[in-house]
């Protein structure tokens, strides 16, 4: 047993890096009791006995036991329930590089401390790599349906609502494109991907493609049944599809890894321009067919 810490303001550190501790290890026990993937379940129950190791060092200096941050506890065991483990996990990692820095800037005075920045680091890139987990697996579908839903649907509303100017026809066209676009796009992906994965396999990457680019459809067709002028609607579009493209790519730079900046700017600049292109090519296929409507 270590003698306690007397600095003030060292022991104050000292105990959130122990109360965050001993509430990690409680989020990890958790979700390591709640899933059925004996593998997952493994990882998980290994970083939280590491978390209370943790926690029970950091005593031996505070001399004091501390309970863990309830809300936190809850918060990311439902996030990982509801967005997926990986997200959930990394999500709660990501925070812990202030910690590794605080470990790392009292190893001068806690030598151990070093160990511990080094397990933290580990977390993120050894055990989380480990967990498989289905939605991960076929985010490459997702990406398909939403990015290929954004692209068409956007340039087509752009489209509808010039050439039609009518909020509920627009509505009603885009429901029919979309809806018939989206199960065509799932179709194609089974059939693209039975030629090398298993049938089940290929089911579930049409399903994950065709909901995803549904979703998508409904979320960018709403405007149109909310609102009565066609150019507010569009405004609104636009303003849907880059919060779609917002969140998705904050969830995959934080689940994957991926640049995060990059993929929103790539995507919303795809789907902006094509929107924009086809708003031109409808003024100008209008103006050369004189329709009025």
């Amino acid at each position: 047993m270590n003698k306690p810490i007397a600095d003030l303001v060292l022991l104050k550190k000292l105990l959130i890096a122990q109360q965050n501790e001993v509430t990690e290890h409680l989020i990890y026990s958790k979700l390591a009791a709640k899933i059925k993937h004996e593998g997952n379940k493994a990882v998980l129950q290994k970083i939280a006995s590491e978390e209370l190791a943790h926690a029970g060092f950091w005593q031996q200096y505070t001399g004091t036991e501390v309970k863990p941050a309830r809300w936190r506890v809850f918060k990311y065991v439902l996030i990982a329930r509801v967005l997926g483990l990986t997200f959930g996990i990394k999500l709660m990692e990501s925070g812990e590089s202030k910690a590794e820095d605080f470990y790392k800037g009292i190893a001068k005075v806690i030598p151990e401390a070093e160990q511990i920045a080094m397990d933290e680091d580990r977390h993120e890139h050894e055990l989380i790599e480990l967990i498989e987990e289905e939605k991960l697996e076929y985010i490459g579908s997702v990406v398909l349906g939403l990015n290929d839903a954004l692209v068409e649907l956007t340039g087509s509303l752009a489209g509808f609502s010039l050439a039609l100017q009518n909020t509920r026809v627009i509505a009603m066209a885009g429901l029919i494109s979309g809806i018939a676009a989206g199960l065509s796009m799932a179709a194609s992906e089974y059939l693209s991907t039975k030629t090398d994965e298993s049938h089940e396999k290929a089911l579930r990457s049409s399903v994950y493609t065709g909901v995803a680019y549904l979703i998508t459809v409904v979320f960018l067709i709403l405007p149109y049944i909310l609102f009565s002028h066609y150019l507010i609607c569009l405004g609104f579009t636009m303003v849907f599809a880059l919060l779609i493209i917002l969140v998705f790519n904050y969830y995959i730079s934080v689940a994957k890894g991926y640049n995060f900046r990059q993929r929103f700017f790539e995507m919303a600049a795809i789907s902006m321009g094509v929107a924009a292109l086809t708003f031109g090519i409808s003024w100008i296929i209008k103006a050369a067919l004189h329709v009025n409507l």
